[in-house]
């Protein structure tokens, strides 16, 4: 017996590795900590000192403690573009996974041309969102009204961008329409991930094909499920190119996002407040992020 099973057997665990880790590795790991540093960890770190000050972003300035925090949460404006941001990113996210599975079900059935539909499918996420967004500003401007007018339609005879009740459902159709091919590939990737005898087996059983789609495939990759709507709503909460091209967070403010009033903010001379805001934005952004390490985690241990 050797002395590996030996120790297995008295109950003691195997001795861990004594792999040492080459300090070369360190040595290219530098120049990427030092951009980091410079790039993001240290005007992170100013603008947070700077959001306990009144700054307008140059000259003198002193510190004013909370104010700017208070401040924010009776500020309407600040109130509202956080709920139009958060019910933008959930309304989005919900077009975007739905339609996404359903074409990603779709183009891996047993159908032709499956893989030149896939190309045709994911061109949209390679353009960019400000041509998207001006490309689709025409189309809800001039193409839709013209042809209210011409069907008798009366509420598509006007622009949506024009109408504060509905210019949110114009963003999200189109941010569903770039955001959607990036999730149907990783839809694929799940689908493809399962084994043909799963569906062999249930086809024996007798099991129809909706039967086979909720009680097989979903439940299957209810993880690159959980994966999507995690990581689309935190992308979503940064929503900004897409708005600006459509509506630039008009008609007023009603689809004015977080990221667009900061931005507003800094350009305004209210640089300190909306330091304040984007901190408050940050704290969310890393709750956002831990609530995602902890369920993939989770997801992975299973």
């Amino acid at each position: 017996m050797s002395a590996t099973s030996t120790l297995v057997t008295q109950g003691a665990r195997p001795p861990k590795s004594t792999r040492r880790v080459e300090p070369i590795y360190y040595l290219f790991l530098l120049p990427s900590l030092v951009l980091f540093t410079l790039a993001i960890t240290v005007p992170g770190v100013i603008g947070i000192f700077f959001s306990f000050t009144d700054s307008i972003g140059i000259g003198d300035w002193n510190f004013v403690g909370f104010t700017n925090y208070i401040a924010l949460f009776s500020d309407p404006a600040i109130l509202q573009s956080y709920l139009f941001t958060f019910g933008f990113a959930i309304a989005t996210v919900i077009v975007v996974n739905i339609f996404a599975f359903l074409l990603a079900v779709g183009l891996t059935a047993r159908i032709r041309f499956k893989t030149g539909l896939r190309t045709v499918f994911v061109i949209p996420m390679v353009i960019s969102g400000i041509i998207i967004a001006y490309v689709f500003n025409f189309l809800f401007s001039n193409s839709l009204p013209a042809l209210g007018t011409a069907w008798g339609i009366p509420w598509l005879q006007t622009s949506l961008l024009a109408n504060p009740d509905l210019a949110w459902t114009a963003i999200v159709f189109v941010t569903a329409w770039q955001a959607i091919p990036g999730t149907m590939l990783i839809y694929i990737a799940g689908l493809l991930s399962i084994p043909g005898d799963v569906y062999e087996a249930a086809d024996l059983d007798g099991a129809s094909k909706p039967q086979q789609l909720f009680r097989i495939t979903v439940p299957l990759v209810a993880g690159y499920v959980v994966i999507n709507v995690i990581l689309g709503f935190k992308g979503f909460l940064n929503a900004y190119d897409i708005i600006v091209g459509l509506t630039n967070g008009g008609p007023g403010t009603s689809t004015r996002s977080i990221a667009m009033t900061i931005i507003a903010g800094f350009n305004g001379g209210d640089y300190a407040y909306q330091m304040a805001n984007a901190t408050i934005f940050f704290l969310v952004a890393i709750v956002i992020a831990l609530i995602q390490l902890s369920v993939t985690r989770g997801r992975s241990a299973l």
